[in-house]
């Protein structure tokens, strides 16, 4: 066997499995965010016995991103990086988008079962490609249709409107997917002009600051453990995003992107060991559908790129 095809081996076999090893431990700790953003709202504190009055969403996610930039600050005084290029207007309202999505999102967490959240909340790859019609031009096919009706289907399951289940929190959540599908198309727009770090840095600087100055209308002093519980908060998302960042990098977006679902399967697991709690049968049903239409709709972007390609070539 030749150096080169030492070389390929090691790009098409270890890098992405390497890089789907890197989506899953970024599930796990992006679920491991919302269980403790639960445990700092009214829910989690009063099963856990957490002294202190419970936490407003805002300021679980002023904890969420003042730490995080915190931990970034404290990197770059050994790292030293160089940014060039910023794009400010898109940065800030990346940042904007995305503080409201995670606020969103931990106060869907705070107050309703951990899984149904989560699972709601991927409905946000739907959201982003119905964006992307009118603010990136890009043409959607029958497939794609079909995998967001499918999975808004399996949405509508879990929030279930018109019934006695159904829970106000859920548009929260639903709010939450919106926002973090706008979200991804500012993304797209930043990946493609500056560098990982650079982005991170900028995203969690403007949402520091935006987060803390929000949190100034709800502030109310926390006690030591939920100082803790913040901090970790914070640096959990930060670590979460550098696993899922460091995933895209090692291997095609359409292979890692299914096992960014394994995030249900933690949250699960974490609100049952934590909190005994369970999701109902028709919210797994829900779930489920969610998950099959967003993994139809990667299925049918790899075949789209695949065949651009064969044009191409």
């Amino acid at each position: 066997m030749t150096a080169a095809s030492d070389t390929s081996s090691v790009s098409l076999g270890r890098g992405p499995v390497i890089g789907a090893v890197m989506m899953v431990c970024s599930c796990a700790l992006i679920a491991a965010t919302s269980l403790m953003a639960k445990a700092l709202g009214p829910l989690g504190s009063v099963a856990l016995g957490i002294e202190g009055a419970p936490l407003h969403p805002l300021q679980v996610s002023a904890g969420r991103f003042g730490f995080a930039f915190l931990t970034l600050l404290l990197i770059m005084t050994v790292w030293r990086p160089r940014f060039h290029g910023i794009q400010w207007g898109t940065h800030a309202a990346r940042s904007a988008v995305g503080w409201a999505g995670v606020s969103c999102m931990f106060a869907a967490a705070a107050h309703m079962n951990l899984a149904d959240a989560m699972a709601i909340s991927f409905l946000s790859p739907i959201f982003t490609m119905m964006l992307a019609i009118p603010f990136l031009g890009e043409k959607v096919g029958r497939w794609r249709w079909a995998a967001a009706a499918i999975a808004l289907a399996g949405g509508m399951l879990i929030v279930r409107p018109g019934t006695d289940a159904f829970q106000i929190v859920a548009l929260v959540a639903l709010s939450a997917a919106l926002l973090m599908g706008a979200e991804a198309i500012l993304i797209k727009r930043l990946t493609s002009r500056e560098a990982p770090f650079q982005i991170l840095v900028v995203n969690n600087g403007i949402g520091a600051a935006i987060a803390l100055t929000a949190v100034l209308f709800v502030w109310q002093p926390p006690v030591p453990v939920q100082w803790g519980v913040m901090a970790t908060i914070g640096v959990t998302m930060l670590c979460a995003q550098m696993f899922f960042l460091q995933a895209m990098r090692r291997a095609e977006a359409s292979y890692v992107i299914p096992f960014y679902y394994a995030t249900l399967i933690f949250a699960t697991f974490y609100d049952f060991v934590v909190f005994g709690d369970l999701p109902a049968w028709i919210s797994v049903a829900g779930a489920g559908l969610i998950v099959g239409g967003a993994l139809l709709q990667v299925w049918r972007e790899k075949l789209a790129r695949e065949r651009k390609a064969a044009t191409k070539a």
